[in-house]
């Protein structure tokens, strides 16, 4: 690694001053790890400004050398890479370009892969060049210069981490099962069991619920690690039943009826703990028995004795 000027642009590259006897020749190839559809090398490095250069070659019959500013770009690049991943960091990069398999994102100049099934509510169309997306890691190859990332990956730990059991959310249902349906939101996949749909036995679940129906849910467990929430819309219910009768209703006053539940949980919650103080208080009570007449504890072991012999005897 050298320091140089570039002093002049010709020929497709640049001419450098690195301080020896003959000049060093930038290709355009390697002025800059990023370069943009019709940039030309004047767009790449300025002229008169002193940056660091990597010799690249052997020197010519002329004395020159090839130099890089590409390569120290790229080392730098994958030590960033390097880092994020080990600290599991939340990245935010930009579309560069779409295929049939996904999208192309530019991560501290490298080219990573967004595979389409890891895009959060969109599809790899040309709309999404130029949006900048949240991502993870999936996948950091530097030995195969290999990059695939996740934007829903990143979405949805930052939804999980501010979701809690007993949440009102809206989602879309995605598809039925026999179990139950799977309910999008917000880019993550709800299990909405059939047990869970109403208090009222359900025969026929297609009657209940369709693909494509907008649903209000209350979230009633999830796992943060791998992005999985459970959910329930019998706790929404006004009535026994309502689901399967009318479930639009149900969505009207979900609020409502959510409120209505937390408080009912809310009071279960402050009976057991007086259940539990009332019973430790009487545990308390029943232990008075067991003092002596001059109000030292009895001890129950007292006539035990520790005596090896008598142990064998």
């Amino acid at each position: 690694i050298v320091k140089g000027t570039c002093i002049e642009y010709n020929n497709g590259g640049a001419i450098v001053d690195i301080g020896a006897k003959a000049s060093a020749f930038l290709p355009e190839a390697e002025a800059s790890l990023v370069q943009p559809d019709g940039a030309e090398i004047s767009d790449l490095v300025d002229l008169n400004t002193e940056l660091e250069f990597q010799i690249i070659s052997e020197e010519d019959e002329n004395g020159q050398l090839l130099v890089s500013i590409r390569r120290i770009q790229y080392r730098a690049a994958w030590e960033k890479v390097l880092d994020m991943q080990e600290k599991d960091a939340v990245l935010e990069a930009e579309v560069v370009a779409v295929n049939r398999g996904g999208a192309i994102c530019l991560v501290e100049g490298l080219r990573a892969f967004l595979p389409g099934s890891h895009l959060a509510g969109q599809l790899p169309t040309e709309d999404l060049v130029g949006q900048k997306l949240k991502l993870k890691f999936l996948e950091v190859n530097q030995e195969n210069n290999k990059l695939v990332v996740s934007n829903r990956k990143a979405v949805v730990e930052q939804q999980m981490a501010d979701l809690s059991r007993g949440d009102l959310v809206t989602g879309i249902v995605k598809a039925l099962k026999p179990y139950g349906a799977f309910v999008e939101v917000g880019g993550m996949s709800g299990l909405l069991h059939i047990s869970q749909i109403s208090y009222d036995r359900i025969e026929d679940l297609e009657k209940v619920l369709q693909p494509g129906m907008q649903v209000k849910c209350m979230i009633i467990d999830h796992d943060k690690v791998n992005g999985r929430i459970a959910l329930s819309t019998k706790t929404l219910e006004p009535n026994s039943g309502d689901m399967i009768k009318n479930p639009q209703m149900v969505f009207d006053m979900a609020e409502e009826t959510a409120a209505k539940y937390h408080a009912h949980m809310e009071e279960e919650r402050k009976q057991r703990e007086q259940t539990a103080r009332d019973l430790v208080l009487g545990l308390g009570d029943s232990l008075d028995g067991l003092d002596g007449d001059d109000g030292i504890a009895a001890d129950p072991l007292a006539d035990v004795s520790d005596s090896l012999d008598s142990l064998l005897s």
